[in-house]
């Protein structure tokens, strides 16, 4: 079995099965009997609406685990979940975790794998996964580039080799988009807005504008080819109401010099999101200057300001990674690009944006949410073949 225990979305893959279960990092637990009401998606649906002897928790934050209880009965309640046939099956495990997570952090995951009934759990970063997971052939040696965006941090990586050469992980994330978007409402608007409907804001008018023309590279030349792949499909419970407009946009392309034509055609484009990007949306949420309901419009221009602080931090730490590539890889990175992954890939305009920035063809994977948890569960197919992508072992106390 392998789990991709991220802080948005916890994605649990069996062997021979695939993906079993994707559902949100969330748990709800009854304060008073120290009982679990609800995990997953039904937790998520929770937040903000219970009583007080009802809290609902995220036990990882940036990635790392925050809350070792919850997140121990959380995992379990996942993996029996996944192995409702094999009730009192005691699994092997291969957990993904961030780049640099100390040796304490990986010890609270394994931690929390094994009171969750794993038999034996290995540890693999999260770049080196989402970039099997995406088909890059991490054991040649050539330089390959992986940028993992998630829900708690951004994982930037160059791998060659089954071994990362150069890696940069930053608490940045989707979480820290909802938060400035929460942060840009109240400040603008006195709107109080919660999670899911910052979220829900991010995914229907979230957009990564072009960079400054101060901040851009004097070269004019169009860069970047990219593959964008399918919105995140709205949960149908939110308090955004949008109406849905017909039509079809075109996938955006873009000319990239460094790639021969014959490279350049096997990266089709994947389709657009359906129809025309959403431009406005009205919410629902409490005044507060007077303490009221109130219905406000927010556009995608707001959205993107309101996140801009947060969309260079990742360009910037894309750019921090290629200052430090080796120059024998350098050749290596422009011919293959960099492979763009997780759940932060969806935001619209973000590929042209690194490409922009950094020169080179950016590739969105066909199913960046799966990326983590599909190299991960490779792994756990091909273990033998596979053991030199995973971190050295540490033998639980």
């Amino acid at each position: 079995m392998a789990v991709d225990l991220g802080t948005a979305n916890t994605l649990v893959y069996v062997r021979r099965k695939g993906i079993v279960l994707n559902e949100p990092s969330v748990i709800a637990i009854n304060l008073q009997k120290n009982t679990v009401v609800a995990v997953g998606k039904a937790a998520k649906r929770m937040m903000g609406r219970t009583p007080p002897h009802i809290a609902t928790i995220r036990p990882l934050k940036d990635g790392v685990i925050a809350d070792l209880d919850a997140a121990e009965r959380m995992l379990r309640m996942f993996i029996q979940k996944a192995h409702r046939s094999r009730f009192l099956a005691k699994p092997r495990i291969v957990v993904a975790v961030p780049s640099g997570t100390t040796s304490i952090e990986q010890r609270a995951v394994k931690e929390a794998a094994y009171e969750a009934g794993a038999r034996r759990v290995h540890i693999i970063e999260e770049a080196m996964a989402a970039a099997i997971g995406a088909g890059v052939k991490v054991g040649e040696a050539a330089g390959n580039m992986v940028v993992d965006i998630g829900g708690g941090t951004t994982e930037v990586a160059i791998v060659s080799m089954s071994g990362v050469v150069v890696a940069t992980s930053v608490r940045v994330g989707g979480d820290e988009l909802d938060e400035a978007i929460v942060a840009y409402t109240r400040k603008e608007h006195a709107l109080l807005l919660g999670e899911r409907t910052a979220e829900r804001l991010k995914i229907d008018l979230g957009v990564a504008r072009p960079a400054p023309v101060s901040a851009r590279d004097a070269d004019p030349t169009p860069k970047g080819r990219h593959r964008v792949g399918a919105p995140i499909q709205p949960d149908g419970d939110e308090p955004v109401v949008t109406e849905e407009e017909p039509g079809e946009a075109p996938a955006p392309r873009g000319w990239n010099p460094f790639r021969s034509k014959a490279r350049s055609e096997s990266a089709v484009p994947a389709p657009s999101p359906p129809g025309p990007p959403r431009t406005s949306a009205p919410v629902r949420r409490r005044d507060l200057v007077m303490g009221l309901p109130k219905t406000t419009t927010i556009t995608a221009d707001q959205i993107s300001e309101a996140i801009e602080d947060q969309v260079q931090a990742i360009i910037d730490a894309v750019q921090a990674t290629l200052d430090q590539c080796p120059a024998e890889l350098a050749g290596d990175l422009l011919d293959n690009g960099i492979v763009l992954t997780g759940g932060g890939a969806l935001l619209r305009g973000l590929p042209e944006r690194m490409g922009e920035a950094t020169g080179m063809p950016i590739r969105v994977v066909d199913k960046p949410l799966y990326s983590v948890a599909l190299g991960a569960g490779r792994c756990v197919e091909r273990f033998d073949a596979m053991r030199d992508v995973l971190l050295p072992d540490w033998s639980r106390r």
